[in-house]
């Protein structure tokens, strides 16, 4: 086998509802890339990892979420292989351990709530709500729920108990510019913002204009990543008249709306990491 063979991972279909050509597409998009550079690419479904017989790669892109193929990808990792994310990253973005890091990190979140969904809740003064599943971020209709009256909220709960999940997030909406972000690198830019970051409004929203400084913003993001031990991410942000907060964070996003310039990046973020450089 040659020493430049690696894999890529795809994410499970059924966390990729209405983005499965989208997710596919960057993942393979990059995997052309670094084999423009003279790399070996296998693309694996997250089926096929565990149980494989194939040689040791020299290191492992990834965009699988579940928690039996990232313990196994991080035992291979913890032997010498490099992962782009880390799996123990990865494992950082279901939703109980984000808030967490976040929060120890001092990164401005939205404010959250981890209640038990079997209980009826409590103090929820503020409505409307979102009412989000405490691990991965969406794999169905029902995992984020937004809520306009207690009765909403209970039935969101309710739901979460019929499917055997015990606890969720509670988080204010809050009315603004919807914003969403992307990043590649571990490192920072000139202005400490992530090395590539990109960032536009979301679609389908009036946008207001709230003005914001931009490199801070960019700078908040590099701190959210790299508390969580991210190196290729993307999320979304409120921007309101006066503040800018973080909504989410996840690992290696579709980068739709840059897909092209994204792959050529990540692809050389990869050629470092999986050849002991540095991005």
């Amino acid at each position: 086998m040659s020493a430049t063979y690696c894999w890529g991972i795809l994410r499970e279909r059924q966390h990729s509802p209405g983005r499965e050509t989208d997710d596919a597409e960057i993942l393979r998009l990059t995997g052309k890339h670094l084999e423009g550079r003279g790399f070996q690419v296998l693309l694996k479904s997250p089926d096929e990892v565990i149980g494989t017989t194939d040689a040791r790669p020299l290191g492992v892109f990834l965009m699988c979420e579940r928690p039996e193929i990232l313990h196994h990808l991080r035992s291979m990792e913890t032997a010498g292989v490099p992962h782009v994310n880390s799996p123990l990253a990865v494992f950082n973005t279901y939703r109980e351990r984000m808030l967490t890091l976040v929060t120890e990190a001092d990164v401005p979140f939205i404010e959250s709530r981890i209640l038990t969904t079997a209980a009826p809740p409590h103090d929820l003064a503020s409505l409307p709500v979102w009412v989000k599943r405490p691990d991965v971020h969406n794999t169905q209709d029902g995992d984020v729920v937004f809520a306009e009256t207690a009765g909403a909220v209970q039935e969101a709960l309710d739901a979460f108990v019929r499917r055997g999940i015990a606890r969720a997030v509670i988080q204010p909406h809050v009315r603004g510019d919807l914003v969403k972000f992307y990043g590649v690198g571990a490192g920072g830019g000139a202005d400490g913002t992530p090395p590539w970051f990109r960032w536009f409004y979301h679609k389908d929203q009036r946008v207001a204009g709230h003005r914001f400084e931009q490199a801070t913003f960019g700078r908040a993001v590099r701190r959210a990543a790299t508390a969580l031990g991210l190196e290729v991410y993307g999320g979304d942000a409120i921007v309101t008249p006066d503040r800018v907060v973080l909504l989410d964070i996840n690992a290696w996003p579709s980068f739709a709306l840059y897909r092209d310039e994204a792959a050529a990046r990540i692809a050389a973020h990869l050629v470092l990491r999986f050849t002991g450089g540095a991005s």
